[in-house]
């Protein structure tokens, strides 16, 4: 089986992240708890799960996506995340669709878990590119693609509808060329974490 196509388990100091399953339901809708009711991203309640995942399921069969499940130092679920809008010919992809526990946000886990997955993309899949998108008005998230060291390609004016909500969607990305500095960079973010438990 192609690395494209195979959901692979990272792990870390701070964060290990493996293939998601169904059996993570009610592990992941814990973390999601409290979450519900931002505009600028759509997180799924217990109503909604089954047909989320299935989209998730969806986009994997066809090899457009590999979703893990986020477990934080002490192995309890701590979110969600995948790579997304997988293109093998072109060797691009985005890093997306993360959603992350209150507890573990603005830690070294997400860090950890962004260089794990960048790691994995430039130096097992080969990637030439990746991306990462968030809403125009969401600067928290922004501010955090942005200390990564991924440089700003542009806006996505009216890009989606989202909870009803007209959505610009900023658009980021890194180029294998770039992996080098940005993994650096990444190595300087988290040794602020040294001596902590994430």
């Amino acid at each position: 089986m192609s690395a494209w196509r195979d959901v692979p388990t990272l792990s870390g100091r701070h964060v290990t992240l493996r293939p998601m399953v169904r059996a993570d339901r009610e592990g992941i809708l814990s973390a999601f708890d409290g979450l519900h009711g931002q505009f600028t991203t759509i997180v799924p309640d217990a109503a909604s799960f089954d047909g989320w995942m299935a989209g998730i399921e969806s986009a994997r069969e066809a090899g457009r996506a590999l979703p893990f499940t986020v477990l934080d130092a002490e192995g309890a679920i701590a979110g969600v995340t995948r790579f997304m809008r997988m293109n093998e010919p072109h060797r691009r992809l985005e890093i997306g669709g993360t959603i992350y526990a209150r507890r573990v946000q603005r830690t070294g886990l997400n860090s950890e878990a962004k260089k794990l997955l960048l790691a994995h993309a430039f130096d097992v899949l080969g990637a030439n590119c990746v991306q990462l998108r968030t809403d125009f008005l969401n600067r928290e998230s922004r501010r955090a693609i942005e200390r990564l060291g991924a440089r700003f390609d542009g806006v996505l004016r009216g890009h989606m509808i989202l909870n009803g909500h007209h959505r610009d969607s900023v658009v980021y990305s890194i180029l294998a060329h770039e992996w080098a500095g940005v993994r650096r960079n990444l190595d300087l973010l988290m040794a602020r974490y040294d001596g902590e438990a994430a």
